[in-house]
């Protein structure tokens, strides 16, 4: 086999680098109300309380570390014939600290800032505040590179063109319930591709999926790039 995989990765590939979901119990997101620190509006309102929250956010990632999971989607890159191409939802750099390349983004970069004057884009700093200026316009309109609820996620037609043209689609970690990228498996499924779930438990497109992996992504990510590679 050699054909292309694309895999779809969410915030469950993180978690056992310990950073948290949307739906842990006591993370950091149940701290803060959602429309207040991740939507455009939340941000025009109160910009030094979003920054605050992805400073916190920021620090969280910088003190995490790649795990067995995303080490071994870049052992897949490497030792693949093909073309494996990594989506991610997740925000973080783990899946190049791991040693993936070219990972996609949809919904942005913590490590990323972007000006909500100009849309001009660069590395941000560890942390960010309301008074910084723009490095191209000096606009004091410093943001996270971030796609917020209401925003549209980035690289969406170079997503479906991969879609469009892989043998086999992976979802890793996520809950099936944010779209687009919820769909994925059933465009991929159009063109018939091969699909597979690994997840902790299953998630809301479950029944979508060809084939099924339950458990740790630290367990299960190995053991299923393990048996692609031979």
């Amino acid at each position: 086999m050699s054909g292309k995989i694309v895999i779809l990765t969410g915030a469950g590939i993180s978690a056992e680098s310990g950073l948290g979901t949307f739906r842990d119990v006591d993370g950091l997101w149940t701290q803060y109300d959602l429309n207040e620190v991740a939507t455009p509006e939340g941000f025009e309102r109160n910009p030094k309380l979003v920054l605050e929250f992805y400073n916190a956010r920021r620090a969280n990632c910088l003190g995490a570390a790649p795990n067995a999971a995303h080490e071994a989607l870049a052992r897949l890159q490497e030792g693949w014939a093909g073309e494996v191409v990594i989506v991610t939802q997740n925000v973080d750099d783990l899946h190049e600290r791991g040693g993936a390349r070219d990972v996609i983004h949809m919904h942005g970069q913590l490590d990323r800032a972007l000006c909500a004057d100009c849309g001009h884009r660069w590395d941000a700093p560890k942390e960010m505040f309301v008074e910084d200026a723009c490095p191209k316009c000096s606009a004091p309109a410093t943001r996270p590179d971030i796609v917020w609820f209401g925003e549209i996620p980035y690289a969406m037609d170079g997503i479906m063109d991969h879609l469009a043209g892989c043998e086999t689609f992976v979802a890793i970690g996520t809950s099936g319930e944010v779209y687009p990228a919820a769909g994925f498996v059933h465009q991929a499924r159009a063109v018939g591709a091969r699909t597979v779930e690994i997840n902790l438990e299953p998630s809301s497109v479950v029944s979508a999926f060809e084939e099924t992996w339950f458990g740790p992504a630290t367990e299960k990510v190995p053991e299923w790039v393990g048996r692609l590679l031979g």
